[in-house]
């Protein structure tokens, strides 16, 4: 069975204007369509979506949305259903990333029901589980983030995504080990099993100060089936590198 193309996503947060954020849907789009290794998509915040969309139409690179709202709609002041993303192109949605699990007090019940609000929209979702320094420290990261996908991840609804992100290397600089994350996709895999979903149907990402220096070994570690990308991508040039590296 040939192996499916690794996923390169650029999640953007809370950065950039408009303006920005094309210039940025651009480069992307140029970098992903000199390289059929991988497949690529961008996640810019809600305000510049529909313009990144109007950017990608036609193009190779896909667009997601940072979260959705578990209801398909009410009065929800500020909130985005996964329905309204689907509705401005996106295929993907990032859910229970770390800045919310820990900012925002987020709980994996909520993730779980975000999820089965994205898998009704018809999107992918990428559910982010990892572990604290702290935890780390105490033995129980692992124990941490297997209880996250147990908690966060529906049964069989839809073709899903996790992505792995050690909560004390996202924006430190300090990536994990190539060992401790094939480690720790080893782990997922297993957990994707007892829930009767396949790795090759839910790949694993991995996240947490990727950079072009890192990229190429860390896509090479087993059971890696992409990266999630947070300041690396909004720096154009290094996002293209990362995206080349994936060949």
């Amino acid at each position: 069975m040939t192996k499916a193309k690794p996923l390169i996503a650029g999640n953007w947060k809370m950065n950039g204007l408009r303006a920005e954020a094309v210039a940025l849907a651009e480069a992307a789009a140029a970098a992903a369509a000199a390289s059929d290794a991988c497949e690529v998509a961008v996640f810019p915040p809600f305000t510049a979506l529909d313009a990144v969309a109007g950017v990608l139409a036609g193009s190779p690179v896909a667009l997601g949305g940072q979260d959705c709202h578990e209801a398909e709609a009410g009065a929800y002041t500020s909130c985005i259903s996964a329905a309204m993303l689907a509705d401005l192109g996106c295929r993907y949605v990032i859910l229970g990333h770390s800045e919310r699990r820990h900012g925002r007090r987020e709980t994996s019940e909520t993730v779980y029901d975000k999820a089965r609000a994205a898998f009704r929209a018809g999107l992918i979702p990428i559910v982010c589980v990892g572990e604290t320094r702290a935890q780390r420290i105490r033995g129980l990261g692992d124990d941490a983030v297997v209880d996250q996908v147990f908690g966060s991840v529906p049964y069989a609804e839809g073709p899903m995504m996790l992505a792995y992100e050690p909560v004390w290397a996202i924006g430190t600089g300090k990536a994990a080990t190539v060992e401790d994350i094939a480690r720790m996709h080893d782990i997922l895999g297993g957990v994707l099993d007892a829930l009767e979903r396949d790795c090759e149907g839910s790949p694993i990402l991995y996240g947490g100060s990727v950079s072009p220096d890192n990229a190429a070994d860390i896509l090479a570690a087993d059971g890696v089936s992409g990266l999630l990308i947070g300041g690396a991508s909004l720096d154009a040039q290094a996002f293209g590198e990362i995206i080349r590296a994936a060949g």
